[in-house]
């Protein structure tokens, strides 16, 4: 039986950056936090003269533990689903920081398109335009309400960039500049000018210069040591929230860091949430933490599992479409991309950032016609430096042999002579695309594990050939000995595909009927319950998600901190 502890006025159920902003902002204001993370604690020390590639890119030591909890994936409801045993796909952030300690920092806004694509859509095109089968809608709220709450996360997180014309207005620049233009961006950058496109430096979270936030939050720029995705960053350069939020609300002594503490359930009677039930993971045991707001901030598989374990809000059902708790289930489109090989040319591939990069906007959103093309939205075109890993890089032209004499002679000559023009796609919610519980496998703790069910839809599949083209021909143009361009899209394949961009299955919107919550994160179905994080998401735009994820959480903040003095729905 779970030892019942005292009351508090908010539990917060994963710290990564949606948990880390709102402790970080409850606690500024006075309010008692208790923080329950299922992994260990973290700190910027523990990643100190560690650039070890084999131990965090190659046995995922940040990464949740796949032997105790994993997800199992379909490509549709008449095949049967099969746990994820290796990361390929996912690789799900455990410990204090998640996915914010892991990620690279490359930190977008959503257009204000994304936000409003439904409405926009038709109004351009017509409502044939969208097809039946995807269920596409607004988000709720406009890029305008949400813009002083992205300057916010900006400001915090020291976001390096420039204001790009094709964008949202800004009511502030970056609060540091773009970071260094090395000689492989220079190439992307003279290629993409003279076709015309107008190239901008991806906007980062890896610090372009030493910065200080509006909390007194001081930390240092980027090394370019190329040690960013999968890794912790030793010098607190990328933008982490064990660097950044979390330290100032531990700092209020309003906050109740619990590592190790795995939530299983909320407790709740349809209408109201009244607490959690979590396991300490060290010692078996079980507790119960009863609490006025509970505040789920976990990962996006997470948040709508533990809805479901919880009986909380309606599952989504495929065969009629009603239901939300699942639904939307979206990820991200990369194939479209071209390699470069040069013969004759060598870069400096083994140094970079995660954030390094840069992109044009010219087929993002809806920045061009859409209307003899069978899919909406668009794709990032972008060519980055990440820093190639002594383990992980062995890149060569399609159709060279696997292994021996001519793999090898390949694997030498183009060590430091690829480059990438990239497609980073939106992807549009599919009526048979979403997630629910396994009725077969469960965790370590007898809980059903969640259950994807995914492929790439028609409209990705004419993404993607577009995309195609278009990275083609910037590839011609930057002058290299071979291409290889992949302009088909396969099969989703939950072992091989590597974008770890999932959103959906709790989704905002504007009505109960077709949305989980609300603008706030609010669940329409029980008022004391916030979904914090990219399932919030109805559809994924063609950015990385986290620079919306922050947005969001700051705006959930402000709805909690409204609804405890006040109570009821907030919109």
């Amino acid at each position: 039986m779970a030892t019942k502890l005292p009351i508090e006025p908010v539990v917060v159920v994963g710290m990564g950056w949606a948990g880390g902003i709102i402790a970080s902002e409850l606690t500024k204001a006075g309010i008692k936090v208790v923080g329950l993370e299922r992994g260990k604690e973290r700190k910027m020390s523990d990643y100190l003269m560690v650039h070890d590639e084999l131990r965090f890119q190659h046995r995922e030591e940040l990464m949740q533990d796949l032997s105790k909890e994993t997800v199992t994936h379909r490509n549709n409801n008449k095949m049967r689903a099969l746990p994820m045993r290796q990361y390929g796909t996912f690789i799900v952030g455990d410990g204090l920081g998640g996915a914010g300690s892991h990620w690279n920092g490359q930190t977008y806004r959503f257009l204000p398109y994304d936000f409003e694509i439904k409405t926009m859509t038709e109004k351009r095109y017509g409502k044939n335009k969208i097809k039946a089968e995807y269920p596409l809608q607004d988000w709720g709220i406009t890029y305008d309400e949400l813009e002083p709450y992205y300057d916010t996360f900006e400001k915090m997180s020291g976001i390096s960039g420039e204001t790009v014309e094709l964008y949202g207005h800004r009511s502030n620049p970056y609060p540091t500049k773009p970071m260094l233009k090395t000689p492989v961006l220079e190439e992307f950058e003279k290629a993409t000018k003279k076709l015309g496109y107008k190239p901008y430096m991806i906007p980062s979270g890896n610090l372009s210069e030493n910065y200080e936030n509006p909390d007194g939050v001081s930390r240092a720029a980027c090394q370019y040591c190329a040690y960013c995705e999968n890794f912790g960053c030793e010098y607190g350069a990328k933008a982490d929230p064990v660097v950044t939020v979390l330290p100032v609300a531990q700092g209020t002594g309003n906050l109740d860091l619990r590592t190790h503490a795995n939530v299983t359930r909320i407790l709740n009677d349809g209408t109201k949430a009244t607490g959690v039930i979590y396991v300490d993971t060290l010692t078996g045991e079980e507790f119960e933490q009863p609490a006025e707001v509970v505040v789920v901030a976990s990962y996006v598989f997470n948040n709508a599992r533990l809805l479901l374990n919880s009986r909380l809000g309606k599952p989504y059902d495929p065969a009629n479409g009603t239901g939300v708790i699942g639904k939307n289930y979206c990820y991200q489109v990369s194939s479209g991309y071209s390699t470069l090989f040069y013969n004759d040319r060598e870069f400096n591939l083994y140094a970079g950032a995660g954030a390094l990069g840069i992109e044009i906007p010219e087929f993002t959103g809806d920045n061009f016609d859409h209307t003899n093309e069978n899919f909406i939205h668009g794709a990032g075109i972008r060519s980055t430096q990440y820093g190639n890993r002594p383990i992980a890089n062995n890149n060569v032209p399609i159709g060279t042999p696997s292994w021996g004499k001519e793999f090898k002679e390949q694997s030498i000559t183009y060590t430091n002579s690829i480059l990438q023009v990239k497609s980073q796609g939106a992807s549009m919610p599919h009526r048979q695309n979403y997630i629910d519980l396994d009725p077969t496998y469960k965790d370590a703790y007898g809980m059903p594990l969640l259950r994807i069910t995914y492929d790439y839809t028609e409209q990705d599949n004419a993404l993607v050939k577009y995309m195609a083209k278009v990275t083609r021909s910037i590839a011609e143009e930057m002058g290299p000995d071979h291409i290889d361009t992949v302009g088909e899209q396969a099969p989703f394949n939950v072992n091989v595909d590597t974008n770890t961009h999932n959103t959906g299955g709790v989704i905002m919107g504007a009505e109960p009927e077709t949305s989980a919550i609300n603008s706030y994160q609010q669940m329409w179905d029980a008022e004391n319950v916030f979904v914090v994080g990219a399932s919030a998401f109805p559809h994924n735009s063609c950015f990385n998600p986290t620079g919306t994820l922050g947005a969001l959480s700051y705006r959930a903040a402000e709805g909690i901190e409204k609804y405890l003095k006040q109570g009821g729905s907030l919109v």
